[in-house]
């Protein structure tokens, strides 16, 4: 099956294979990555360099004579003192090669075709390029930028290249990125960088350099290459042997052509390919924002009730990305606690009447001890509520409806929470961070993160219950409240709502507890509370398994793509 093939028989799994981006780099949009697209580029560069992208034709000189030809220009470069005299490399054995190659190619390694890491020589004033690190692309063209600099002032310190020359950068994580360049436009042909590369100058025109790049950024070089890096952690590096001495498969001369010609055609479609998937994307995002809002905005039950019948229509299509589902759940919270997502009972108590009752028992809690009493705090103000509430809901101040127990948190270090390991869970601002031997609270409790950069990203939920026995430290608000259920909605509202506008301090954000208790709350009838809660479980129920048949559907289409690899490569 030709590449080609490969690439438009099977387009859908190609572009749809998408998941989480875990780095950033080339093939992201945000926080997905084309997975499909990625592996597609991957896989014509293994075949690329195992002779299955062009047709190999007879009337092209064979490598073996290639090779041969290298080998004499070789010792007339060292008879002429134009480069060192070397040790030859040996041949590759058989046990070395990795795949059979087609016939008029053969195996040989960079150190046998190439002088590594070479030296130039030239006049302290002539002007050269400099290369670091940042000015090397991880494109598979081999991109690089350059300053201009005297030669006198980067001889010395720096590794040396020349125009043609082809170099990889050997320190973590610049290899496994696939950092690596083909020298070109050099000033005065002459330049040097950073010492994190292992360079090559081919010994003649019978080696395209550009075919050589390919060999470097293969996936198969790359992933062996990781297994025998040196150094400590962070500072790792791909010895110079692996650069020199790994079998290479060469190709005649006119067929290296034709690869890096090849190469350049399908990855120019890939592009096309992850442009038009980012497009999509882009689109389908909008389109979700757009008649999601539409929800948000209705009026009443019946416009939201036509709303949502229009939104239905299309929901096969619409929520197809986790990013699109997190969107529906957002919308839900949001329609919750404004009041639309569940009818309004006029047998139900009126909101006024909970709120004389939350302030009786916040009385009785202070009297007894339990409670410290709190500065008054001011009701919100008129329109501080940006949407118009139901008749028989209030708006109060979240500082006034809930009891605020963050005097009994106490935070423990790290290194004390060694010695105490338990089986009591100890919560952070996000969560359960670790587990300790004893606990502070044991009812059900609402917990809001004080700080972090989650006030502001939404990277995990803001607020949740925290059940059972446990301690909390000083990085997440404490809550209590007149009912589990109570304190159930409390939560879904604040995790319905932006805290920005309470929060201060951008370097280190920070929601303390004055800001917090200042909130302003439209606060339902009690059992109108009950009633929004077991509406949100069950939406967010069907959610979650719309969720989770998308991503089994997601790591399959992932899973096929790498099988079409490796058969291909088989």
């Amino acid at each position: 099956m030709s590449a080609e093939t490969l690439i438009t028989d099977n387009l859908d799994l190609w572009t749809g294979a998408i998941t989480k981006r875990i780095t950033s780099g080339r093939g992201s949009n945000k926080k997905i990555e084309l997975t499909g697209i990625h592996k597609l580029r991957h896989l014509i560069l293994e075949l690329a360099c195992h002779g299955k992208i062009v047709p190999q034709l007879a009337s092209e000189t064979p490598a073996c004579e290639v090779l041969e030809g290298l080998q004499l220009r070789r010792k007339e470069l060292i008879r002429k003192k134009k480069i060192k005299n070397s040790k030859p490399l040996p041949n590759v054995s058989a046990d070395e090669k990795p795949s059979k190659l087609p016939s008029n190619w053969v195996w040989t390694r960079l150190g046998s075709i190439a002088e590594i890491n070479p030296r130039n020589s030239a006049e302290d004033a002539t002007e050269a390029s400099f290369v670091p690190m940042p000015l090397i692309t991880t494109s598979y063209h081999g991109d690089h930028g350059h300053e201009t600099k005297p030669w006198g002032k980067i001889k010395k310190g720096y590794t040396h290249f020349a125009d043609g020359d082809v170099a990889l950068a050997k320190i973590t994580p610049c290899f496994e990125n696939s950092k690596a360049a083909v020298f070109r436009g050099l000033i005065n042909g002459l330049g040097a960088g950073t010492t994190e590369l292992h360079v090559a100058r081919p010994l003649g025109n019978a080696v395209n350099p550009y075919y050589l790049i390919l060999f470097l950024k293969s996936p198969r070089f790359l992933i062996e290459g990781e297994k025998v890096m040196t150094g400590s952690a962070g500072q790792k590096r791909v010895p110079k042997d692996y650069f020199s001495s790994t079998p290479l498969p060469l190709p005649p001369t006119e067929e290296q052509h034709r690869i890096v010609q090849k190469v350049d055609e399908l990855m120019a479609l890939c592009d096309q390919l992850e442009q038009q998937t980012s497009d999509q994307i882009a689109a389908h995002d909008t389109l979700v924002d757009t008649l999601l809002g539409t929800l948000t905005q209705s009026q009443n039950a019946t416009e939201l009730a036509e709303n949502w019948n229009r939104l239905a229509a299309h929901f096969d299509t619409l929520f197809t990305t986790e990013k699109s589902i997190e969107k529906l759940k957002q919308t839900i919270l949001q329609l919750a606690v404004m009041g639309r997502l569940v009818e309004q009972n006029p047998g139900d108590k009126p909101a006024h009447s909970l709120r004389r009752q939350i302030a009786e028992t916040k009385e009785q809690l202070i009297q007894s001890g339990s409670l410290k009493k709190q500065k008054p705090i001011p009701s919100p103000q008129s329109g501080s509520i940006p949407f118009k509430i139901p008749t028989s809901w209030e708006a109060v101040a979240f500082g006034e409806i809930t009891f605020n127990r963050d005097a009994e948190r106490i935070p423990v270090s790290v290194e004390e929470r060694r010695k105490r390991s338990g089986i009591f869970d100890y919560y952070g601002a996000s969560g359960v961070i670790d587990s300790i031997d004893d606990y502070l609270f044991d009812s059900p409790l609402l917990l809001i993160g004080e700080d972090g950069a989650n006030l502001i990203n939404r990277s995990t939920p803001i607020a949740f219950i925290a059940r059972g026995k446990y301690w909390v430290n000083n990085h997440a608000h404490v809550v209590d409240g007149v009912s589990e259920n109570f304190l159930r909605y409390m939560c879904l509202y604040i995790n319905a709502i932006s805290l920005e506008p309470y929060v201060t301090g951008t370097a280190q954000p920070k929601m303390n507890q004055a800001k917090m208790n200042s909130i302003p709350v439209p606060l339902p009838p009690e059992d109108e509370q009950i009633r929004i809660i077991q509406e949100v479980d069950k939406l967010m129920a069907l959610c979650d398994q719309l969720k989770k048949r998308l991503n089994q559907a997601s790591e399959t289409r992932c899973q096929l793509a790498e099988t079409i690899v490796e058969n291909a490569l088989q």
